[in-house]
């Protein structure tokens, strides 16, 4: 947990690997999980590097790999499960894994074309069966004779000739063939307008769907048969059918030799019905034995590919026949990174150690915050806006407690709360049956990944609705009401009651633990709930503001920024507690000290806020402190008006408070650049006079000979040591100082914080608002659906009236004020860190430590 306030602290290594042990180090790295490689070759093309060849042989093995999963899911197979993780092979053992792929893709890719044309034979001759059996009951049902055929087509074929003697002579021929169903309607169109309805056309569906040899598909077709006379019409009809891709067959004239092709047909379907099926076990075979292995192959194919990948970013040393390497890696785990190193140079059999060698190096580290399943959430939510940049404050430790607690204030509904409580206890208790089933639905995942922040958003929900008494839109009495009324029955009767603290609480306290149940009921609950929430959230934000502001002085100690201590921290500090920590002050005095019998003489806090900075009092000469009024003085008596002092000495001290924080502005504002312009003119000054001294000659001085005195005129410089000229090295890394640049830029950020210290503090009303808004849906949702049944005098038809009111009052309430009342709380909540706290103290300009780990490679699918 403690690597989660600041990043750990990471080292630059160089790692020498000799050739023949770098793969099975790398391949122990990639176990370890713990080493960021950067890449050393970043101009090369990637056709250009060392270890090409592998890589283009470990991305065939993945095609092939892809292909069987292909044929597996189209056999109905899965990949088994496993939670097995196999080490990446020796390079000696990537032949023999190639050998396996490539015999496994030809047996299969054989067996396919070999089915594939089965399939197609198979396909013809039952279309070729179909086409004869509607041929020969077309036949049998209109008879052999060609005159009765034409009867029955009422004369669809009217052009008979008539030959010399003077005798009726038709010739009839005719063409049968299979054809899509979709695409009848237009051939028979085609054929009677090509051909002048001089054809007939008979047509009959196929009952059983037919298979696709290809794509596997179930495909519709019909047969149909076409008569005409005479050859023109013939080849008529004939270029018809092959435009509309009409599958033609030969189909005898008589019905005995139709039968006998029939017979002979439905023998050579059921010889292929078999080989088909042997061709199918036989495949299914294979793929069951590929099965088995499958997930290890992936695994193992992504592990080769990633090691070369991570040796492609290496340098390659000719002369000592080397491989050098850079990462980035944690201080605390080095001795494991130099044990993963030993181990993998046993394993390769090489002579030569791995040398592993810090670097010093003036580059930004990566950022690394180890988180747990719990923190990894609101880790996220952090790194959404932005990384933090290296050893800075994280704000994910905070976001942990005000994260849920902000979404609470908005969303405090005990109800409510325990609903998504409840929710998100269920995923966390079932996150392992669901993370095994590696849902791909976007907004599932999306909740899966959020289920311990959406429990502590239940948990604190419930706690704040407490604190509102607020359960569904209703309240409970626990600990008894105050409340002691002076009203009369009929007063009591009225709708709307109206609350007078003043006369009807008792003497012995408020409500013990939050609001009073009895402001469920009265007509001015909106007028005190509003008051109450508005002030709460003023309160907590500028709470937060001030947590941000103190973050930030963890960050100038720990970077040594100690003109920003001074320049910055402190007027901020004071900027924000003057204005903003007074109001909240005056906020708990007017609290603490005001009973209720002193409401109607008590101030407005934001009259007199905005008189603070107007700095205008119009009150009485004689100063009237409005909390001085007893139970006995009435506040006529005291005098009670809008310009009331809190307490004496006010005006002084508020004046004091604006002054101070007026002058806070050009402290930000001007000290820290005026401040580094003199650093800097200091910076050349020395440059400059080191630069005399490099242009002058050395002389030793004669009472010791170690001090070097360099003559320069009459001036005489003496230089002990290497130290001025390491400083000279260093002034010459340092970029250009530019004054307007930081003057500028320092402006923005004061005007930045000034302002922001306003806009902010009002944004933090989003708290009380959202909260009302809740509040008052949920009572509208009981008053116009539940309460309504509830309220139905009807003996058995009212209990299903009541069902059905519950159904759509519990479905609305989990579709409005859980989902979208809940999402809308938490996208404001999500604003109200990264803007309102987050900008105190966080800069966001890191980046992330991706370490090099085999355990993104373990997913087994390789689909792209």
């Amino acid at each position: 947990m403690g690597h989660l306030f600041r990043s750990e602290e990471m080292s630059l290594c160089q790692i020498f690997l000799q050739s023949e042990a770098a793969y099975a180090c790398v391949s122990e790295l990639g176990e370890l999980g713990l080493v960021q490689f950067k890449d050393l070759n970043p101009d090369v093309n990637a056709f250009q590097r060392k270890f090409v060849s592998e890589i283009m042989r470990c991305e065939e093995m993945e095609r092939k790999l892809r292909y069987i999963e292909k044929e597996l899911k189209k056999e109905g197979l899965k990949i088994p499960e496993s939670f097995d993780n196999p080490k990446a092979p020796a390079p000696k053992e990537m032949v023999d894994l190639e050998a396996t792929f490539e015999k496994i893709e030809s047996e299969l890719r054989e067996v396919n074309t070999n089915a594939e044309a089965l399939k197609r034979n198979y396909l013809e001759l039952t279309e070729l069966q179909e086409v004869l059996r509607v041929t020969q009951n077309f036949f049998r049902q209109h008879g052999s004779d060609r005159h009765n055929i034409i009867d029955d087509a009422q004369q669809a074929l009217v052009n008979i000739q008539e030959d010399r003697s003077g005798s009726t002579a038709v010739q009839l021929g005719f063409i049968a063939g299979v054809m899509q169903r979709i695409k009848i309607p237009a051939f028979e169109r085609m054929l009677w307008f090509a051909c002048r309805g001089n054809v007939f056309l008979k047509y009959e569906e196929i009952e059983r769907a037919l298979e696709d040899p290809h794509t596997g598909d179930e495909i519709h077709k019909m047969v149909f048969i076409v008569f005409f006379q005479g050859e023109q019409l013939k080849a008529r009809v004939r270029k018809i059918c092959e435009g509309f891709r009409a599958d033609l067959y030969p189909c005898p004239e008589t019905g005995q030799e139709r039968a006998e092709m029939l017979n002979g047909v439905s023998t050579r379907l059921e010889d292929l019905h078999t080989v088909l099926q042997q061709t199918g076990q036989h495949r299914h075979r294979v793929l069951q034995n590929s099965q088995k292995e499958i997930h290890n192959w992936i695994i193992k194919a992504k592990k080769i590919k990633a090691i070369y990948h991570t040796l492609n970013m290496c340098n390659f040393d000719v002369s000592h026949n080397s491989l050098i390497a850079e990462c980035w890696a944690p201080v605390r785990v080095l001795d494991q990174v130099q044990n993963a190193l030993q181990h993998g140079t046993e394993l390769s059999g090489s002579n030569m150690p791995s040398i592993l060698h810090r670097m010093k190096t003036r580059e930004t580290p990566p950022t690394y915050n180890k988180t747990n399943k719990f923190t990894k959430v609101f880790q996220s939510i952090v790194n959404a806006y932005g990384v933090a940049a290296y050893r800075e404050v994280n704000p994910a430790v905070y976001t942990i407690i005000s994260f849920p607690f902000l979404f609470a204030i908005m969303f405090g509904d005990m109800g409510h709360g325990a609903l998504m409580f409840l929710f998100g206890l269920t995923l966390i208790i079932k996150e392992k049956e669901l993370l095994a089933k590696k849902i791909d639905d976007e907004i599932t995942k999306t909740f899966i990944s959020g289920r311990y922040i959406i429990m502590m958003m239940g948990l604190f929900s419930v706690y704040t609705g407490f604190i509102y008494n607020d359960i569904f839109s209703k309240s409970f009495n626990i600990f008894g009401t105050s409340w002691h009324s002076n009203y009369t029955d009929d007063d009591m009767k009225a709708v709307n009651l109206q609350m007078k603290p003043e006369t009807c609480f008792d003497k012995g306290g408020p409500y013990p633990m939050g609001l009073d149940p009895v402001w469920q009921g009265s007509g001015n609950k909106i007028t005190f709930t509003n008051s109450f929430k508005m002030k709460l959230s003023v309160i907590f934000g500028i709470l937060q503001m001030l947590v941000g502001v103190m973050l930030s002085i963890i960050n100038h100690i720990h970077f040594r920024r100690w003109l920003n201590v001074i320049c910055e921290f402190f007027p901020q500090l004071l900027f924000l507690g003057c204005l903003f920590g007074y109001l909240v002050a005056i906020i708990f005095f007017k609290w603490v000290v005001y009973t209720a019998e002193c409401t109607q003489c008590a101030p407005s806090l934001l009259i007199h806020f905005i008189n603070m900075f107007l700095v205008k009092y119009d009150a009485p000469k004689n100063e009237t402190i409005a909390y001085q009024c007893t139970a006995s003085v009435t506040s006529d008596q005291v005098g009670c008006n809008s310009q009331t002092l809190f307490y004496r000495g006010q005006q002084s001290v508020q004046i004091a408070l604006l002054l101070t924080a007026l002058f806070c502005v050009p402290c930000m504002l001007f000290i820290k650049p005026f401040v580094l312009r003199a650093q800097n003119n200091a910076k050349l000054r020395r440059k400059a006079q080191l630069h005399a001294v490099s242009q002058t000659s050395l002389v030793h001085d004669e009472q010791d000979p170690s001090v070097d005195v360099v003559q320069t005129g009459d001036v005489a410089v003496t230089i002990n040591g290497e130290a001025d000229t390491k400083a000279a090295h260093h002034e010459e890394d340092e970029e250009e100082f530019e004054f307007s640049e930081v003057f500028i830029h320092q402006a923005i950020h004061t005007i930045e914080y000034c302002l922001g210290c306003i806009s902010h503090t009002a944004s933090y009303l989003r708290l009380w608002a959202l909260s009302l808004a809740h509040a008052q849906l949920s009572e509208v949702l009981w008053g116009m659906l539940f309460k309504f049944s509830l309220a139905m005098d009807l003996k058995y038809v009212g209990s299903i009236i009541i069902w059905a009111d519950f159904a759509v009052f519990a479905s609305l309430t989990v579709a409005i004020l859980l989902m979208m009342e809940g999402m809308s709380a938490f996208l404001h909540t999500l604003r109200l860190h990264w803007v309102e706290f987050q900008s105190k103290f966080y800069a966001g300009t890191g980046y992330l430590f991706e370490p090099f780990h085999f355990k993104e490679q373990m997913v087994p699918t390789l689909e792209e």
